[in-house]
Parts: C-alpha cells; sequence; structure tokens
C-alpha cells in the first residue's frame, strides 16, 4: 500500500511542476513536444495536437520537451522557429522556467489550506494562536526494530489510551505518566489499550519492556509526542496555510544550503538525504497518521521539489535560469553546444546522484 500510495504522490507531483512549464510555455505561444511522466525509456505514449503524453520506465521525475528549450539550428531559425523558446524575449523565457517551481509552492499551500480546513494533525507545542486542539492523545511517533513495541504490533500513529499491569493502572495518559508507568514495570507484561486509523478503532496488546545493558532503564523502543487536532475556518486556514508554507520553505532552503556547504567543504554526509526507496518507508508512517497527515507531508515534498529546482545547477530549472542571467547580463547567446553539453552533463549526474541515494536507500532497508 505504501508504494501504491508513494507512486500517486509522485505523480501528482510531477503533473503539477510540469503543468507549470506547460501551461506558460503554451500560454506564450511555445510548441511542447511532450509531455512525460518517469524517464526514458518510454513504456507508451499518446498524442493530442502538437504534444506527445508518454509514460516511461524510471518514475522518478518527469519532463516537459519544449521546442527550442535546447537550441539547434532548426528550432532557432528552423520553419517553425517563431514558436521556439529560446527566440522569445528573455522574461518570458524566466516565467516558462520558474512557473514550475511557482506551481509546487502553490499545491504545498492548497494542501496544508485543505488540511487545516478538514483537521490536521498537530502536536501540542505548535498550537496555533486563537485555536484550541481537539482529539489530543499520547501518539506514537515511531517504532524501533526488533522492541518489544515492534514484536507487540504498535505503529506509528496509534494512540495510547490505557496501560495496566495486574492490579495497577496509568492515571491520566500523558508521556510523563507512561514513561513512568514503564519505568515502575520494567519487568512485568503490560496490557496496552490503543486505537488506530482513521476510524479509531480500539485494540489491545501485551509487552514486556527490556532492557539494553543490566544497568539501563526498562524501554519498550517507542517515541511519543502529544498530537491533536486542528481545525480551522476557511479564511484562517488559508492564512495558517500560506505561513506554514512559507515558514518550510525557509527551513528547507537553510537545510539545503547547509548541505551543499558542508559538501564543498568536505563534510557532507548523505544521511539528511533519501531516494524514492526511502520515501517509500516514509509515505507509509506517514500515511499512518491520518488523510490530511499525508496532505500536509506531500505539501512539504512539493516544497522540497520546488527549491531544489532552483539550485542554479545544469540541467535544473535554477540551472537555465542562470543561463538566461548570464546571457542577459553578456547580450548575446551561450554557445549552443557549451549549452547542450553543460544540460546533459548535469542530467547525467543528477541521475547518478539518485541511483547512489537509492542504493544506499535499499542498503538501510536490508
Amino acid at each position: 500500500m505504501s508504494i501504491i500510495i508513494f507512486f500517486i504522490i509522485l505523480l501528482v507531483l510531477v503533473l503539477v511542476h510540469e503543468a507549470g512549464h506547460f501551461f506558460a510555455a503554451k500560454y506564450f505561444g511555445i510548441r511542447v513536444d511532450e509531455f512525460g511522466f518517469g524517464f526514458p525509456p518510454k513504456i507508451f505514449g499518446w498524442k493530442k495536437g502538437e504534444t506527445e503524453y508518454s509514460l516511461n520506465l524510471l518514475p522518478i521525475g518527469g519532463f516537459v520537451k519544449i521546442f527550442g528549450e535546447n537550441p539547434d539550428p532548426e528550432n532557432v531559425s528552423g520553419p517553425d522557429a517563431t514558436r521556439s523558446f529560446v527566440n522569445k524575449p528573455k522574461w518570458q523565457q524566466a516565467i516558462v522556467l520558474v512557473a514550475g517551481v511557482f506551481s509546487n509552492f502553490l499545491l504545498a499551500w492548497v494542501l496544508f489550506s485543505v488540511g487545516y480546513m478538514s483537521g490536521l494533525p498537530t502536536r501540542v507545542g505548535d498550537t496555533i494562536a486563537g485555536h484550541t486542539l481537539a482529539d489530543v492523545n499520547v501518539t506514537i511517533i515511531s517504532v524501533a526494530e526488533n522492541s518489544p513495541a515492534k514484536n507487540a504490533g504498535l505503529k506509528s500513529g496509534d494512540k495510547i489510551l490505557a496501560l495496566t499491569s495486574g492490579a495497577d493502572t496509568a492515571g491520566e495518559i500523558t508521556i510523563e505518566s507512561v514513561k513512568s508507568f514503564i519505568l515502575s514495570h520494567g519487568d512485568k507484561a503490560i496490557d496496552i489499550k490503543y486505537s488506530r486509523g482513521l476510524t479509531g478503532a480500539t485494540a489491545y496488546t501485551t509487552l514486556t519492556p527490556k532492557r539494553a545493558l543490566e544497568s539501563s532503564d526498562p524501554v519498550i523502543g517507542i517515541s511519543m509526542d502529544t498530537i491533536g487536532v486542528a481545525k480551522l475556518p476557511f479564511f484562517s486556514a488559508i492564512i495558517e496555510g500560506m505561513k506554514v508554507t512559507t515558514r518550510v520553505t525557509k527551513e528547507t532552503t537553510v537545510g539545503l544550503y547547509m548541505l551543499i556547504k558542508n559538501a564543498l567543504i568536505g563534510q557532507g554526509s548523505l544521511d539528511g538525504v533519501t531516494g524514492p526507496v526511502g520515501l517509500v518507508g516514509i509515505v507509509g508512517d506517514a500515511s499512518s497518521f491520518g488523510f490530511y497527515y499525508l496532505l500536509s507531508f506531500t505539501a512539504m515534498i512539493s516544497i522540497n521539489l520546488g527549491v531544489i529546482n532552483l539550485i542554479p545547477f545544469p540541467a535544473l530549472d535554477g540551472g537555465r535560469l542562470f543561463f538566461l542571467l548570464i546571457e542577459k547580463i553578456k547580450g548575446s547567446a551561450i554557445n549552443q553546444k557549451f549549452f547542450n553539453y553543460a544540460n546533459l552533463i548535469g542530467f547525467g549526474l543528477l541521475i547518478l546522484f539518485m541511483l547512489i541515494v537509492t542504493y544506499r536507500d535499499i542498503i538501510n532497508l536490508m
């Protein structure tokens, strides 16, 4: 199920991003030759009007093939040159390039806003001014592998409702009371009442805490947070959605800057980078908190996609914008061969990087 959800999210994000380029190009009268999901080799395609729509084998992105985006004699001075991207004014080219990223940020805003309108899981510490959280519960955030909790069937998103051990019962369920109850019943079986999923169905399980070392405290292998549901009126949701989009965009930009900076000074690490395989697991965890939490997670991925695409690296939108700026400053076009080779090499490096990250994700799962 996680794989299916992941591919649906990927499809939506790719379609939204590439649709931004597509509609902007069409608006300015630029010919669009292909709209593709995934990267070649092509599985199948169909043509509508002048544009071919294709489904490709490598589901790690998508593309819009815009006539004249990679200059050559045909699109520079050929019979259809007036509809070529390269022959349009620089400001129109810039709008076409930025349109994909703009679409990602717009999608994030919409998803966050819809989440708040419908009821978005929110930690108590992030309570929105003027609004209180409903259905507040101690919720399991993650479950460690090979832990008592994992073996007992507990999952991320489960809400802890009650704890008992023999005749002892935990009082009001808080993070502190759960920890205290586990510590005081470290060598005994503990019955846990919890609810799961959108229906909130109640279930029970039994586990016995264990110690990593003889002298260490007993644990069951979970991390917890106090989470409720934030549901806002329409206009408040729109405003809060914009605030969250702005904050996440800023945090993502700073995080990406630090990642690149550390890489350039030889202190880089891929530990915080996740590829498609790793995202499948994360999507599964996000979906366990409910549909609207999954919406907000999708919004965050959309923002990440937008920020990454603005990096001034060949083959990315930011790289093409950088070349466009150079052309504007120097008053003439960049050498066609250099431009095309730079983008080809950049694309190859991006694919190689994605393969490396995917390999690491697979190794971590084994």
